[in-house]
Formats: structure tokens, sequence, C-alpha cells
């Protein structure tokens, strides 16, 4: 199994940065690539950004493209996502995700261990 602990959400005003933080312990050897999701009130899971653990190939959505950045540092097991220009249609609980073979990156059932999820909150 893969443990996930994600950090770094908090509330912020539009146009302001926050660097969420996923922590991976366990067997880590296993991971191909680790994605971040959000879920807004009353809306569907959504993907974010994804990086390939080994290469550091990344993909992004197109909503937050130009805008979030998500990068990896493997002695630490963590990926991090950099998200600026935040807007309140960013207010959402994100989490982190860990999928074990290679393939698309965009949907849910791609990946297998899910983190319990970070509040991040952008007031207009």
């Amino acid at each position: 199994q893969v443990q996930l602990v994600e950090s770094g959400g908090g509330l912020v005003q539009a146009g302001d940065s926050l660097r969420l933080s996923c922590v991976a312990s366990g067997r880590t050897f296993s991971i191909y690539a680790m994605g971040w999701f959000r879920q807004a009130p009353g809306k569907e899971r959504d993907f974010a950004a994804a990086i390939t653990w080994r290469g550091g190939s990344t993909s992004y959505a197109d909503s937050v493209k130009g805008r979030f950045t998500i990068s990896r540092d493997i002695p630490k097991n963590t990926v991090y996502l950099q998200m600026n220009s935040l807007k309140p249609e960013d207010t959402a609980v994100y989490y982190c995700a860990t999928k074990d073979l290679s393939g698309g990156f965009k949907r849910e059932n791609e990946y297998r261990y899910w983190g319990q999820g970070t509040q991040v909150t952008v007031s207009s």
C-alpha cells in the first residue's frame, strides 16, 4: 500500500498563491505517477495535474494550465502543486493520488491510492 498525506491548503484571496504538498509513504517504489484532483462543493472530483514519478512528464487540466505547476521531490517522496493567480472557482478540496501503470492521467479510476484531501478556499 501507499499512504498519502496532503497539506498546505487554506483560505486566500483571489490572485494569491498557495503550495500544496503530498507526502507518500509505504510501497513508493510502485508509483508510476502522482496526480492532483479537486472537488468543489456539489460537483464531481476533477483532474487538475499529474506528473510521472521518474521522468517528470506533466499533464494539466485546461482550467489550471499556466497558473498551476506540479513538481516532485523524489528523495522526499513528495509531490507539490504550486497554485498561482488563484480564482474563487479554484475553491475545492484537493486530493493527491498515485497510479501504478502508464496510460492516461485524467480519470479517477486510473489511480489506486488517495489522500484525505486538503481544503483550498479562495475569496473574491
